[in-house]
């Protein structure tokens, strides 16, 4: 694992401004599995004085003593304070609050879903303590953290008791490309932006995962190492992440990721695949998973009105998951056993129209870079996001990767190109095609922009067609 800490200085620093405050602050972050919010906090509250307690996973043999006990073991090793038998986390709180009421101090509460999970008093009693203690700190920030984002949402976030008391809330996301670039540390320079790009389609910008690469190794080994031997860091975790974020539930939530795993469909699109009803189960279900950080829906707009239109599709956005469904979950026993004949990624069925999901998660997460380009300022944009129009009577059907609309009438319609080669001038008639197919009002100027990871072929930069050619590997070299 890199000793060294990489990226996350936005948050940093919005965490450090939190101090200039003359009040108490009460902070919750939240996000996927192995994103780095353990890490992030470790790093924040290395300059202060801090306790930090981590709620240890539930099972079949976890009780409530079982978490007091553990809370009471790691409140004596970080304080002067002797190990006591507590039967209430009134009387814990109540002893922490004494140890931290004054002077900066950071205080984090770390997987505290499962840390509460087996009293139904735990957050009444802290929003108690909170009231009653913690808040006379003026200089006191105390951080709630967890990857159960369901849990957070419901009991935390949108809890009437927590009305007023948050501070602020975080969501902690991938890292963007520039900081997935210096896990390569200074090999990437040597290193191509395509290979890096092979190894990102399966980890995305997860850093735990990242950590796992061996720079020296090709993107092929690594993969290999990683997906594809027993005991490799990524053949179980899935099950592990499931397992933990949502218990007996696993396999209808797997169930529903495994159908968005060849692209994104709308709700209805979804319940027909899977066989069921369009009910309210299935939409709350999409919801846990948003909120897990694992999919993400888009919502098209109205182009001349601007506003937000009902249709939508989910997308899965975390390429570890699709990854594991399509590739890992099929040949896990074989895996498993050491039989499993992994050669390279293009042996793999239906690989480049799986890479390019990847590289198009890849590119939607660091749009920042789209608009830097193109030189439009964020109070000039209406809307921006994959883009979804319905064919009826009037007009076809038609999707575009990613469609930028600013408040001028400017529409900019992406496409989003992975390719182990340069992009053929055939590029051009499918794009002329998709743009034929879309409808925009009357006054509005749309122009086709090209992003790419390989190279295009010279006909393409010549024929002028596009507004704008973007080569994304440029992003992996800063």
């Amino acid at each position: 694992m890199l000793s060294t800490f990489i990226g996350r200085q936005k948050e940093l620093q919005t965490l450090t401004n939190l101090f200039k405050k003359n009040a108490a602050s009460l902070v919750v972050i939240q996000g996927r599995r192995r994103i780095g919010k353990s890490r992030l906090l470790e790093e924040f509250a290395k300059k202060y004085s801090f306790c930090t307690f981590s709620g240890t996973p539930p099972n079949k043999l976890t009780t409530k003593q079982s978490q007091l006990d553990e809370f009471s073991r790691q409140l004596s090793v970080q304080t002067t304070l002797p190990e006591i038998k507590a039967d209430d986390w009134s009387k814990l709180f109540l002893l922490l609050a004494d140890k931290t009421k004054q002077g900066r101090m950071v205080v984090i509460f770390d997987e505290v879903a499962w840390m509460g999970s087996k009293d139904p008093d735990f957050l009444g009693k802290f929003k108690n303590a909170w009231d009653s203690h913690f808040k006379k700190n003026p200089k006191l920030i105390f951080i709630l953290c967890g990857s159960t984002s369901v849990w957070i949402e419901k009991n935390i976030l949108s809890s009437t008791g927590f009305v007023g008391r948050i501070s602020y809330r975080m969501t902690v996301d991938e890292l963007p490309l520039s900081d997935c670039n210096k896990f390569w540390a200074k090999l990437g320079e040597q290193i191509s932006p395509f290979e890096k790009f092979k190894v990102l389609a399966i980890t995305g910008g997860i850093p735990r995962y990242l950590e796992e690469i061996k720079p020296s190794l090709s993107a092929e080994e690594n993969i290999k190492d990683l997906c594809f031997i027993r005991g490799g860091t990524l053949v179980n975790e899935f099950d592990d992440i499931f397992s933990d974020l949502f218990s007996y539930r696993s396999n209808s939530y797997k169930k529903i990721i495994k159908v968005l795993a060849n692209g994104s469909l709308e709700i209805k699109d979804i319940c027909q695949k899977l066989l069921v009803k369009q009910s309210g189960y299935i939409s709350e279900y999409l919801e846990d998973l948003i909120k897990s950080g694992f999919i993400t829906r888009d919502y098209t707009w109205h182009l001349i009105s601007g506003k937000v239109s009902k249709l939508s599709h989910f997308r899965l956005s975390d390429n570890y998951l699709r990854f594991y469904l399509r590739y890992i979950d099929q040949y896990k026993l074989k895996i498993e056993k050491g039989d499993f004949d992994y050669r390279s990624l293009t042996t793999l069925a239906n690989w480049d129209t799986i890479m390019g999901l990847q590289f198009e998660n890849l590119v939607l997460k660091n749009r920042r870079h789209i608009k830097d380009i193109l030189r439009v300022k964020p109070d000039e944009i209406i809307s921006d996001n994959p883009y979804f129009q319905r064919k009826t009577s009037r007009h076809a059907g038609c999707q575009i990767d990613y469609l930028l609309q600013t408040k001028f009438g400017n529409l900019y319609a992406c496409e989003i190109k992975f390719s182990r080669n340069e992009i053929q001038p055939t590029i051009l008639d499918e794009m002329k095609k998709k743009l034929d197919s879309f409808y925009y009002p009357k006054g509005f100027s749309c122009r086709p922009v090209l992003i790419h990871v390989n190279g295009v072929h010279d006909q393409v930069k010549e024929s002028g067609y596009f507004a704008e050619i973007i080569d994304f590997g440029k992003f992996l070299e800063e």
